[in-house]
């Protein structure tokens, strides 16, 4: 996947309303693979809904959106399921952790499914994210940051051609955003993958190559 592509997108729950300023809404975008993009947005004006759009949770909108020039709507399920194995890595808002397995299997419970990362390359980043001690953890019983660095991994335990991030950092410090923003920046450019991020306020830490205000 070399594109994806919003053309005249809209939530339906915004449709008629007036002075919709959106760099994004109502406009023709197209995000490339290998570049990096920040979605800056308030909250309530849709960043969540355009991820759900992007990776097909939800179909609410008016408007069009493509991957490489193939309106989504017309993808099958095996489709869809390409689409989420191989080419877009998702974190989102909520980051979906099972709180009744540990950190370590909720990581597994995805890497099982694409065989992407080896054990000591997960271990390697329960290290650098500095929750090495919590790999054996429940998931229920961590701190909202680290819920928030261990649903980080699980992201990049698959390959991709964009990985999707909806406020990947709102929990992190500077300083854990910092080894965040290298952590994804590296993945990318080893999968010559793009980055997009959604914030609404403390944005990831990492080179952008453009901003789109939501």
């Amino acid at each position: 996947m070399e594109t994806i592509q919003l053309n005249n997108t809209l939530p339906r729950v915004f449709a008629g309303h007036n002075g919709i300023s959106s760099d994004v809404w109502l406009h023709d975008i197209a995000l490339e693979r290998g570049k990096r993009y920040l979605i800056s947005a308030e909250s309530g004006t849709g960043k969540s809904s355009m991820c759900s759009y992007i990776y097909g949770y939800r179909q609410d909108y008016s408007g069009r959106i493509a991957f490489d020039g193939q309106d989504i709507r017309q993808l099958s399920i095996a489709q869809w399921c390409d689409v989420r194995k191989s080419h877009i890595a998702y974190l989102p808002q909520d980051m979906r952790l099972f709180g009744e397995l540990t950190a370590l299997e909720n990581v597994e419970l995805k890497n099982r499914l694409t065989g992407y990362k080896s054990r000591h390359e997960i271990e390697q980043l329960f290290q650098a994210l500095g929750i090495a001690d919590k790999q054996n953890s429940l998931a229920a019983k961590l701190s909202i940051g680290q819920q928030q660095r261990v649903a980080i991994i699980r992201t990049l335990c698959q390959p991709c051609d964009f990985i999707m991030l909806d406020e990947p950092v709102s929990h992190l410090d500077e300083e854990n955003n910092r080894i965040v923003g290298d952590i994804i920046t590296s993945e990318a450019a080893r999968q010559g993958a793009g980055i997009i991020a959604t914030s609404v306020g403390n944005h990831l830490l990492m080179p952008v190559d453009h901003t789109f205000n939501l």
